[in-house]
């Protein structure tokens, strides 16, 4: 029977985290760079030249044939969207970036959605604030000691209190060698508490939360891109995150850089 969870050595964290550093600089950078009339080509190559300077490469170019460095969604796209040259962003988009960077055989994997215009609708703000709640809220009963149900628990509840759909289809995971390691992530409460969590887990915990429907579709030409079937907006975060034996650990929070 495969392990339901990964508890990793001290060596294999001490390089998680410094792939989960460089991954959480190539976002905010490649989010800092992001603006209206630049293509989302334009975008992954940024990433790809960013991945470079830190010595590593991308943990999703190739992965099951995909071929983006990055993966960059728009507005009803959930998840796993392609660079493309014929794709400009406007300033009424918002954008959804996700990010795995591999150094010396470990990986970091985060995500972030940000608004274009200054000034986004009330929608469009609640829906970013609450799907960034949502994964803090997980995050904090990711405590050694608590099921891994706490924190599915945690991030539906938030959704629920704004009437948001929460994607089922696709969930967060483990990670830290492999860029998907047990155990599954799912962003609603599960029939099962699931594993207990254990010092040494690491986490790519990731909500995405639409305006609409959960349900989603799958693009028929390119097999990736992933959007809202009602074509609701959606918002996507993600930090990995080290189970300790105190508080978790955000390897991708901004002050780790």
């Amino acid at each position: 029977m495969a392990a339901s969870f990964v508890i990793h050595s001290e060596d294999e964290i001490r390089r998680i985290k410094i792939a989960a550093a460089a991954t959480a600089r190539v976002r905010d950078e490649v989010a800092k760079r992001a603006c209206p009339g630049m293509s989302t080509l334009e975008l992954d190559e940024i990433a790809a030249a960013l991945i470079a300077q830190e010595n590593g490469r991308s943990a999703f170019l190739g992965y099951g044939g995909f071929p983006g460095h990055i993966c960059i969604s728009l507005n009803e796209e959930v998840v796993h969207g392609i660079g493309s040259a014929n794709r400009i962003m406007t300033e009424d988009d918002i954008v959804s970036i996700d990010v795995g960077v591999e150094i010396d055989g470990a990986i970091g994997d985060t995500a972030l959605t940000f608004a274009l215009r200054p000034d986004p609708s009330p929608a469009v703000e609640m829906l970013l604030k609450t799907t960034n709640d949502a994964l803090m809220a997980g995050i904090e009963q990711a405590v050694c000691g608590n099921y891994l149900n706490d924190v599915c628990s945690a991030i539906e509840k938030v959704a629920k209190s704004q009437k948001l759909g929460v994607v089922r289809d696709f969930v967060g995971h483990g990670v830290g060698i492999k860029l998907h390691e047990p155990p599954e992530i799912p962003n609603f409460r599960m029939a099962s508490r699931g594993p207990k969590l254990q010092k040494g887990m690491v986490l790519a915990i990731e909500p995405m939360f639409n305006l609409g429907t959960e349900k989603i579709t799958v693009d028929r030409i390119d097999h990736w891109t992933v959007r809202t079937r009602d074509k609701s907006l959606s918002a996507h975060f993600e930090h990995t995150v080290l189970i300790t034996d105190n508080k978790p650990e955000i390897l991708t929070w901004p002050k780790m850089m």
